[in-house]
């Protein structure tokens, strides 16, 4: 008996979200209705964290476009292209195979030793970064010792 006509899209479906992104992505290749169940974004909801719209609503960039994505799209999309939280001071991925939460704090949310003495750092924009400002020390002579400190609230990160 084959297995793919004895069973509804659905429960595949929901079979498959009981796996992994990278087990789903090994799966569409099995056959048609394979393909359509692993598409499905019953399958990719299963695979964004939990608060994820509350993430994207939250963000710096253009959320109307990246909500309007597949929940597989969706899925890649923060994967491949981080999107800045926090007014600016974060960014937040997920981890390709896994789905794991990934989180970055850029210099403007970070603790830096002597951060706001204006004699010592320099806040520039860079094109190449992921955030609006980082911080530049200007006088790496003086400095005998460095110090950065950062707070990430727990909810944030995935369990274990």
């Amino acid at each position: 008996m084959d297995i793919t006509n004895a069973l509804p899209v659905e429960c595949i479906s929901h079979i498959i979200s009981l796996t992994t992104p990278r087990d789903a992505c090994r799966l569409a290749v099995v056959s048609p209705i394979f393909k359509s169940a692993a598409d499905s974004d019953l399958v990719w909801e299963k695979f964004l964290p939990t608060a994820y719209k509350l993430v994207i609503s939250n963000s710096v960039s253009s959320s109307s476009l990246i909500t309007s994505l597949s929940k597989k799209d969706l899925y890649f999309h923060l994967c491949r292209q981080p999107i800045l939280i926090n007014n600016g001071t974060m960014s937040f991925a997920l981890e390709k195979e896994t789905g794991k939460k990934c989180y970055m704090v850029g210099a403007r949310g970070l603790c830096i030793e002597l951060g706001s003495a204006p004699n010592f750092w320099e806040w520039t924009s860079l094109p190449e970064s992921r955030f609006p400002e980082v911080a530049e020390l200007a006088y790496l002579l003086y400095f005998w010792f460095f110090e950065v400190n950062a707070r990430i609230d727990t909810n944030f990160v995935s369990q274990n």
